[in-house]
């Protein structure tokens, strides 16, 4: 098999993504910013006082997933956790004000998840986080999976984003797939599982579609180095005999991506980023839009550009961003071929 690059293809493949339905289930949090300066040191203690200038709510984790599909034109919706009180308040108005359609199972007594990050002349001088990650069980699980169950006819593909916040268990990951053999036995349909992986939680990914671990985490589930290319392709292998997964593709920073289409067909994406900022969020770029062009019946090889293309647009932005089908053009457009090779 050969892989011919084509602009022209790519681009008109972009208008499909439109109207697509992704469904997102995992850890949604609020991303919460206190941005001013520090001028001098504490008397208290030999810390810098910020003096708070302006604060920004952004929705973070499964919600920045949701937020990339929407600003690709595509329809997602979001199942998650929260707790209750002004915490879960103020995710549902951050929610509410990126216009995303999330169905929060609010759960008494749980911390809803916020992280706080200082930052003085553009440094990030300290991280707060506000969370539980203890796992879901009882009547907030079985609500999870009900929420699940009624919103899969209405989705082809589903999004797990994990954030190690307590919702991915090895429990809830066996009920989950029972159902989704159950609707497939009944209807003929089996939703392709899209996972973007928490280490912690690596060997509970089993018979999924597709995992897109960064080379890190590939290295961490493995348990061994993705360093080199024979490393990653003896790692990648790894994977697939501890998860039986279809597909594993590896983002490799600078590096690109490598695409396992199986265990005997790996292919290698360079990367299209030319000036890289900031990483935050490439990952949810990346897990969004390719399942959002799969949602849209675009190839494999094809999807897995578009991903490639979309992360070297928001790496070259600062904080967490999303790509734009008109920005999502002009990066395949301002491009030259990729040297898309087979490493396998």
């Amino acid at each position: 098999m050969t892989y011919s690059f084509d602009t022209e293809r790519l681009c008109a493949a972009i208008p499909a993504l439109t109207g697509k339905r992704v469904l997102i289930v995992g850890d949604v949090m609020v991303d919460e910013y206190l941005i001013g300066d520090a001028e001098r040191i504490s008397p208290e203690a030999p810390v810098p006082v910020v003096g708070v200038e302006r604060e920004q709510l952004l929705i973070g984790g499964a919600g920045n997933v949701a937020k990339n599909i929407q600003s690709l034109g595509g329809k997602p919706e979001l199942i998650s956790l929260c707790g209750t009180g002004s915490n879960a308040a103020t995710l549902r108005h951050v929610l509410q004000n990126e216009n995303l359609q999330a169905n929060l199972i609010d759960i008494e007594g749980r911390r809803t998840t916020i992280k706080t990050r200082v930052l003085a002349r553009q440094q990030q001088m300290v991280r707060i986080d506000r969370e539980d990650t203890s796992p879901l069980t009882g009547t907030g699980l079985d609500r999870v999976l009900e929420a699940i169950k009624d919103r899969l006819p209405h989705h082809d593909v589903i999004i797990l984003s994990d954030y190690g916040k307590g919702l991915v268990t090895d429990v809830f990951m066996s009920r989950l797939n029972a159902l989704l053999d159950t609707y497939a036995a009944r209807h003929g349909v089996r939703h392709n599982v899209f996972v973007d992986p928490k280490t912690r939680n690596f060997r509970l990914y089993k018979d999924v579609f597709i995992l897109t671990p960064n080379a890190k985490e590939t290295s961490e589930g493995a348990g061994m180095p993705a360093g080199s290319r024979e490393e990653i392709l003896t790692a990648g292998k790894r994977i697939f005999e501890l998860l039986n997964c279809s597909k594993l593709l590896t983002t490799l920073g600078a590096s690109g991506m490598a695409l396992f289409n199986g265990q005997d067909e790996v292919w290698h994406i360079p990367t299209t980023g030319q000036a890289v900022f900031d990483v935050t969020g490439a990952g949810d770029t990346v897990i969004a839009t390719l399942a959002l062009a799969q949602a849209a019946g675009i190839s494999l090889l094809d999807s897995c550009m578009l991903a490639n293309f979309a992360a070297g647009v928001v790496v070259g932005q600062v904080g967490a961003a999303s790509v734009s089908p008109p920005e999502l053009e002009e990066a395949v457009r301002r491009h030259q071929a990729p040297a898309i090779s087979r490493w396998l």
